[in-house]
């Protein structure tokens, strides 16, 4: 395997990302969660038609919150937003969240936990195997900045990519911004579970090589290619979830606006996207270390924008080359070997 030039979501300063997840027996779903202790200004945009989501409205920039600790990927459709209360319970015991005064001389706090699920019901064999409490709970306490595996792990255990083996990918980049030294980094996390492919089934390569030096397969690779995404493992309900975080300081519009700019990566790097069957949501994150220029402001977040879908674009095609075979669906890296002999 290649060392692929993706980079991380934890390469924002303050983000750490925990798994969870069973396989067999039953089993094959999991659950990520993306923490942030010192806390950071939240965005979300939601484009699919079937989304599972909960705590957004929270976090739209009319409302009160603020702040947030912590963010919630899972597999189980609606069932699976059960494991958000576990990460709330983790968060809680450790006085993240929003304050609500003392009690019994104790300060007091509601963790506010934004969470969006992915269907993979059943993907294991059996439907009533799903993420619950102790999910949410595990993968936050996880939870690191130095990331050792991604793919077919967490929230991705149970994904699908058009008939692929789907997964969680991530990458990063660092922009600077116009007449200026200061340096702001961008990093995005994948649940890649889309009804359509991140593969393009023609030249059998990803639609968003992002970096990735591959060769293109051979004539039998992608007559298997096609064989996958055409097959029965493709015809299910679905969805592309994920987080798109920036060391700049935004406000929850400027957060909300990276996060459905991200929505542009998601559509360059899976065809087609948004469907009625995918619940596409984005969640943004400003940790705020890094403050604007007043002066020339709106020229910043553009580039911080670009950058935002750019990452995103890359964290879904990560997620696909990083995947391995669990179950009935087939992983890229299986059905085309061939994609990386070029590049040791």
């Amino acid at each position: 395997m290649i060392n692929l030039p993706f980079g991380s979501i934890t390469d924002v300063p303050g983000i750490t990302v925990g798994h969870h997840q069973r396989v067999g027996h039953g089993w094959q779903t999991g659950t990520t969660a993306i923490i942030v202790k010192s806390g950071a200004t939240p965005g979300v945009d939601v484009r699919g038609g079937g989304p599972g989501t909960r705590e957004t409205d929270a976090i739209h920039p009319q409302n009160l919150i603020q702040e947030i600790h912590g963010i919630c990927l899972t597999g189980g459709s609606a069932y699976g937003l059960a494991a958000a209360h576990g990460v709330m319970e983790w968060l809680e015991g450790r006085g993240l969240g929003f304050p609500i005064g003392q009690m019994n001389g104790s300060p007091q706090v509601v963790p506010v936990v934004p969470a969006a699920v992915i269907f993979d019901l059943g993907r294991g064999g059996s439907p009533t195997n799903r993420p619950d409490s102790t999910f949410g709970r595990k993968a936050a306490a996880h939870a690191r900045r130095s990331q050792q595996r991604w793919g077919s792990v967490g929230a991705g255990t149970g994904a699908r990519a058009g008939g692929l083996q789907g997964g969680v990918g991530t990458a990063s980049t660092t922009v600077r911004l116009p007449e200026s030294d200061i340096e702001i980094t961008v990093g995005a996390l994948a649940v890649a579970n889309p009804n359509g492919s991140v593969i393009d089934p023609t030249t059998g390569l990803p639609w968003e090589p992002s970096g990735a030096r591959l060769r293109r397969p051979p004539a039998d690779e992608r007559r298997a290619l096609i064989a996958a995404l055409t097959g029965q493992a493709a015809l299910n309900l679905n969805t592309t979830i994920g987080v798109v975080a920036t060391s700049a300081r935004l406000d929850k519009a400027e957060t909300s606006k990276m996060a459905s700019v991200a929505h542009d990566g998601l559509a360059r790097a899976v065809r087609p996207a948004h469907s009625m069957t995918d619940g596409d949501t984005i969640f943004g994150l400003a940790v705020g270390d890094t403050e604007l220029l007043s002066s020339g402001r709106h020229v910043a977040l553009n580039v911080i924008l670009k950058a935002a879908s750019e990452t995103f674009a890359a964290a879904c095609t990560h997620a696909i080359l990083a995947a391995s075979t669990i179950g009935a669906a087939v992983a890229y890296s299986d059905v085309c070997p061939s994609i990386y002999r070029s590049s040791r």
